[in-house]
């Protein structure tokens, strides 16, 4: 029988990107197992997952995927749920889904190892009753585990929901302090379910085999000696951290579903413009703004006199819109509507908007762009580093707010956007923040500093590596499971 490593990444497409290039890593250095990927099926999931995994499965055929049946079960989707709490509702329910698929598996396979999102734990127990030994895929970086470790600690020391407390800053073990609203969603609510859902997930982090995590040990150095030291977990004992990033999709590796129309323009654009003279602003698959705050970013490009390319997403639906479906604003967005009048045609020497996607690894990677302007999710953030590219951190949604914090307070490789109660920015921070990026004395000492960690990621993969190290120790007690 084959050995084989089962992997269970959570819905959506960044969660899947990260877990199947995760699987072609195991592949390119452990040619004797094979890696199947668990997947959920939503009727609400975008064609582009299936497409995605067709290509992947042609491409890799030692990596298939294992698609549940769709659910039986109606989910609660009353008003008072979250999107977050639903969401972590519906892997629950696909439980029996992952025991049945890992006995059928395992009737031609020895799985050495099976390997979950964090929003997967429900199906930890299931493994551990059939003798699997189970890790954890933790696709943020290091500071952002010292936060989730903390977790059920900083449960237990409040009992008001952190989006009332305003005036709050948090004090996680080697951390930045981090305003309690600025916690990722599912935390601000103590009376949503995803809530006491997250609670569940950080406290189980600890009874995993191991965690896999998507950073390196020179990115991050106080983070990981605060886990190592065991700060963030008090009462109990952590199992092995693997840090095995940076861990990237290649360029072929993404499927978001630009047009290679698009892309090719954006590609040549790019490369008729001098080097380092251009800023990139783009904020992830999730990254939408309000109409104003999109003419503010318009205004601020525009007197900044910078080179820009700027990936442009249609806002988000108003309450009403989505109740009565009256808007057209489901596919690309309206420029001429949305941006100021003239912007277009005044910038056009200097400037290109891209509607919905552009392909950022290429983007990041080409002679001519000197900055981005990110929402620090932490798959750009790795995709920057890599690049050696200075940024202007702009969070949105999610861990962001803490990524934000390590990178400009403690990696010191990107500058904050100061931002309004709200999360607003002006016109006038967007050009101050672009002008300084590209031309200030900090500027310069960001993109040093940067400069540096882009070495060090390579380092980390080279032979002697510490992220080469770390997989292969992490391999290494994966085949001495038998």
């Amino acid at each position: 029988m084959q050995d084989t490593i089962v992997l269970y990444p959570s819905t959506g497409m960044g969660h899947l990107v990260s877990m199947v290039e995760l699987g072609k890593l195991i592949l390119r250095h452990n040619h004797h197992l094979s890696v199947r990927v668990l997947l959920t099926t939503s009727p609400h999931e975008p064609s582009t997952t299936t497409s995605y995994t067709n290509h992947i499965t042609r491409t890799n055929p030692s990596l298939t995927f294992h698609r549940f049946p769709p659910l039986s079960t109606p989910q609660d989707t009353s008003p008072t749920r979250s999107g977050a709490a639903i969401a972590f509702e519906f892997l629950r329910l696909n439980t029996p889904n992952v025991l049945n698929a890992l006995q059928s598996i395992s009737t031609t396979s020895t799985i050495k190892a099976f390997v979950i999102d964090l929003f997967c734990t429900s199906s930890l127990h299931v493994a551990s009753d059939l003798n699997i030994p189970t890790y954890y895929f933790f696709t943020s970086g290091a500071a952002v585990l010292v936060a989730f470790l903390y977790l059920p600690t900083l449960h237990k020391q409040n009992t008001q929901s952190y989006k009332d407390l305003t005036d709050t800053y948090f004090h996680f073990p080697g951390l930045p302090p981090i305003r309690a609203p600025h916690m990722p969603e599912p935390m601000l609510d103590r009376d949503d379910p995803a809530y006491h859902d997250f609670i569940y997930f950080t406290s189980h982090l600890p009874k995993s085999k191991g965690i896999l995590t998507n950073t390196f040990e020179a990115l991050e150095p106080k983070a990981i000696k605060v886990i190592a030291e065991g700060a963030c977990v008090p009462d109990a004992p952590i199992p092995p951290v693997y840090y095995i990033g940076p861990l990237i999709a290649d360029a072929h590796g993404r499927a978001e579903g630009g047009d290679g129309g698009g892309t090719v323009e954006c590609l040549s654009w790019l490369d008729a413009q001098p080097s380092r003279s251009v800023v990139y602003l783009c904020f992830g698959s999730r990254g939408t703004f309000s109409a104003a705050q999109l003419k503010e970013i318009a205004i601020g490009l525009e007197r900044s006199g910078k080179r820009f390319l700027w990936v442009v997403r249609s806002p988000p639906l108003t309450e009403e819109e989505v109740r009565t479906r009256s808007s057209g604003r489901y596919g690309e967005p309206d420029l001429g509507a949305l941006l100021p009048e003239g912007f277009l045609g005044r910038t056009k020497d200097r400037g290109l908007v891209v509607k919905t996607w552009a392909p950022q690894v290429e983007v990041l990677s080409r002679e001519a762009v000197g900055g981005f302007v990110t929402h620090c999710g932490w798959n750009s953030v790795l995709e920057a580093v890599y690049a050696g590219m200075p940024m202007v951190a702009w969070p949105l949604y999610a861990e962001q707010h803490l990524n934000r914090a390590v990178l400009v307070e403690d990696m010191k490789v990107a500058m904050p956007i100061e931002q309004a109660e709200d999360g607003f920015v002006s016109a006038d921070e967007v050009e101050k923040r672009v002008r300084a990026l590209m031309d200030s004395e900090k500027g310069r000492e960001i993109r040093e500093q940067i400069g540096k960690m882009r070495k060090e990621a390579a380092a980390a993969w080279e032979v002697g590596g510490t992220s080469r190290v770390g997989f292969t120790k992490l391999t290494e007690s994966w085949n001495g499971h038998n």
